[in-house]
């Protein structure tokens, strides 16, 4: 996961959890000299030998270079009825809500600068990162920025990854993209269906590369059909926003990985976790050293519970999401694939069922960890043998290959039958 950074917060001398490739890239750069009205406290802590160095003032007359002039507010058009939805925007203050809608308003217009009603205790900076966070279709937005910061206003300017036109062009192949996928649900089937669509689809459709061009946002998955997981959870939120599905972007790390990013969405009044990227194949692949079938879904983080994606994930302590506690959405449980107790005939039998369907796997998830390791060597041991035994004899072979992966850590195995 390509480096990222995120903006610091002013006042606090402490940093912010950083992140990687895989979320937006937030940075706030505040000029020195004649273009910066006020030094942060955290770059004057960590930055000031630097900022010493390239200007030759102290950071006490750089706070002092540049004075207060007033500023000529455009009129704000974006309502709050516009984004009174917006899960991050919920979390703000009154004084930060006018700020997050200025901010939009900027953006949506490609505005260089942005005159922000916020002085140096404010951080439109936290604000800028919570836009970005709900609104997927700033596919142009590079999380970049910087300010000049004076006692009652901002001047913000944000980074854009493209021109106007480009971007038009660019918002017509997301179009065109987004429809090609639509198109494949019945915008009438059931939320947990349109989820699953989606889910499904993205797997499908986009390959994990941390070399992708734009892949913090939503054009490198749906145009280029290459991202990191930025760009797999914003493509989420974005096509479920527009099947009628609330869908938050999540972030924080994964164990061993880093920073990360997510989805929480709203199936019929309740949350489930839902991670996409990790349901992608490479992670098969990179778990087992086997080239496995490219149609292998991992369906852990499809409308999961806190528990299940604890496992390995840690999400945000920053704000409160949803608390998602219901399990009856399992996929594994759903498809009769959910095992509360080992009984070692019904699970052959499941096993066999499944050859004899011509299934390139089959997958056993167990309730607990007591259940898995009560019948992970009996399973491996002796229960694929046989099945492998079944195989060979209903399709006539002299000789069968078979993989298998242990999920100990989400209590489930998987095996590869090969056919040939």
């Amino acid at each position: 996961m390509a480096d990222r950074r995120r903006g610091r917060r002013r006042k606090r001398r402490r940093k912010r959890a950083g992140t990687a490739g895989c979320l937006c890239a937030l940075a706030v750069l505040v000029g020195a000299g004649s273009l910066a009205a006020y030094v942060l406290p955290w770059a004057q802590a960590e930055l000031g030998g630097m900022l010493k160095k390239m200007t030759g003032e102290t950071v006490e007359e750089t706070v002092n270079a540049v004075t207060e002039q007033g500023a000529d507010f455009p009129e704000l058009t974006v309502t709050v009825e516009e984004v009174e939805d917006d899960f991050y925007y919920q979390k703000l203050s009154g004084d930060e809500k006018t700020v997050y809608r200025e901010l939009l308003q900027g953006v949506q217009g490609m505005e260089e600068c942005i005159l922000l009603h916020a002085g140096r205790e404010d951080h439109p900076e936290k604000v800028y990162e919570y836009l970005l966070y709900d609104r997927a279709e700033l596919f142009w937005c590079d999380g970049s920025s910087r300010m000049t910061v004076y006692d009652s206003y901002t001047e913000f300017y944000p980074g854009y990854t493209c021109t106007a036109d480009i971007r038009d062009q660019r918002q017509a192949e997301i179009d065109a993209a987004a429809e090609e996928c639509i198109m494949g649900i019945d915008a009438e089937a059931p939320q947990y269906d349109r989820i699953k669509y989606v889910f499904e689809y993205i797997v499908n459709t986009v390959d994990y590369d941390e070399n992708a061009s734009d892949n913090q946002n939503i054009y490198s998955a749906l145009v280029g059909k290459r991202s990191v997981c930025a760009g797999y959870s914003r493509a989420v939120q974005y096509l479920l926003g527009r099947l009628g599905v609330e869908t938050i972007y999540v972030v924080g790390t994964v164990e061993g990985q880093g920073p990360h990013a997510w989805n929480i969405v709203n199936c019929d009044g309740k949350y489930y976790q839902l991670d996409v990227t990790f349901a992608d194949p490479v992670f098969y692949s990179a778990e087992s050293g086997e080239k496995l079938p490219e149609n292998v879904i991992n369906y852990d983080y499809l409308c999961c519970t806190d528990a299940e994606i604890a496992v390995d994930h840690v999400q945000s302590s920053e704000v409160a999401y949803p608390v998602c506690d219901q399990d009856d959405l399992n996929y594994y449980r759903m498809n009769g694939m959910y095992y509360e107790s080992f009984d070692p005939q019904i699970l052959l039998s499941d096993m066999n069922r499944s050859i004899y369907a011509g299934e390139e796997m089959f997958v056993c998830k167990f309730s607990d960890p007591s259940v898995y390791r009560q019948a992970r060597d009996t399973v491996i041991n002796d229960l694929f043998p046989k099945a492998a035994q079944n195989l060979a004899g209903a399709y006539g072979l002299e000789r069968v290959r078979y993989t298998y992966i242990e999920g100990e850590k989400h209590c489930r195995m998987t095996v590869f039958w090969n056919y040939e």
